[in-house]
């Protein structure tokens, strides 16, 4: 007999990603779910049974219960280990499965793990090679929003979304300045772009273009402009008065931007130069690839020529826009009632 206890899928589907399909659910709450079937199908991978405890983590599923990447999982991610039973769409079946968003968190621990020289077997090699080819199918939408599409959930979302993104994404007055973009991020465009690490000085305003380009413009929909509304350009000097992040919200809009930079440096760290990240970015996010390529053809640096006017006209030329629609679960904690 089912529980009744059990949450239930109010949406099912299988969703295709490259030559894999996975059974997802949205439940009652909001929850995206993959089954614990669909798990180890993202990485090719058979159920096994437990191996050689020196070899194994007690506590963790078996898809990540191997002791030599424990050092590339961080708490975040160990805290979302943790199977559940839910009920299906049918109200016959109980299921088991993880939150789907777990699943490009995954990828990042093998990616992290192949990029730190020999720590991966022979055997768990395939493995990072399938995180590479999922993390650039991700990155497109995100596994939320690839979910609500492939289930149908997208056309059922509350039509006040947008209002309610805003009201929980940025604040009604702006932070104190804290650092929250991590040094990687800029020894990232710094090595993409075959520029000397570190900078002599602060970085040029081409930095903060690209950082526009790759950060600000793909936040979700209306979340620039609204930046922008609160934090404006100061005519008398030329520039804002704070940070763009300053008026991002504590428990929403700033952990949204830490996991977006997270994103983009998995992205850059599979790069080999900035046409192939601007290549995985043209992938990953559509409004991104919307724009020209014209940017490409900028020589990497020109320390005899004054190299910012050339750059801020390809740039501006290019005058990239849009954001990336993978917010739903940020949406779905600020309507919760108190």
């Amino acid at each position: 007999m089912v529980d009744n206890k059990l949450p239930k899928a109010t949406h099912e589907s299988n969703l295709s990603i490259g030559n894999i399909t996975l059974k997802v659910a949205v439940l009652e709450d909001g929850t995206r779910v993959i089954t614990r079937n669909g798990i180890f199908q993202a990485f090719k991978r058979t159920q096994r049974g437990r191996a050689l405890a020196d070899k194994r983590v007690s506590g963790l599923p078996s898809f990540i219960d191997a002791r030599n990447i424990q050092p590339f999982i961080d708490d975040d991610l160990r805290r979302e280990l943790t199977e559940f039973e839910y009920v299906s769409k049918s109200g016959k079946v109980v299921r088991r499965g993880y939150k789907a968003e777990i699943l490009p968190e995954i990828c990042d621990v093998y990616l992290r793990a192949r990029e730190d020289g020999n720590v991966l077997t022979p055997q768990q090699a395939p493995l990072a090679l399938q995180a590479e080819i999922l993390t650039r199918s991700l990155a497109k939408l995100g596994i939320v929003a690839l979910i609500d599409e492939a289930t149908g959930y997208q056309a059922e979302r509350e039509v006040d979304e947008l209002q309610k993104l805003l009201s929980a994404y940025i604040a009604d007055e702006f932070l104190p300045y804290q650092e929250r973009f991590p040094s990687e991020f800029y020894k990232q465009i710094y090595r993409l772009r075959g520029w000397k690490w570190p900078p002599k000085k602060n970085h040029t305003q081409y930095v903060g273009k690209l950082t526009n380009q790759i950060v600000y413009d793909l936040l979700p929909d209306g979340v620039l402009t609204e930046l922008r509304r609160k934090n404006p350009i100061d005519p008398s000097k030329g520039y804002r008065a704070h940070r763009h992040h300053q008026f991002l919200t504590i428990d929403i809009g700033n952990p949204h931007l830490e996991k977006h930079l997270s994103q983009l440096i998995v992205l850059m760290r599979i790069s080999k130069d900035w046409e192939e990240f601007d290549g995985h970015m043209l992938e990953a996010f559509e409004k991104y690839g919307s724009q020209t390529k014209l940017h490409l053809s900028i020589p990497k640096e020109d320390t005899k020529v004054s190299s910012s006017k050339k750059l801020k006209k390809f740039l501006d030329s290019g005058g990239r826009s849009g954001a990336e629609d993978d917010f739903d679960r940020a949406l779905r904690r600020a309507s919760k009632p108190e």
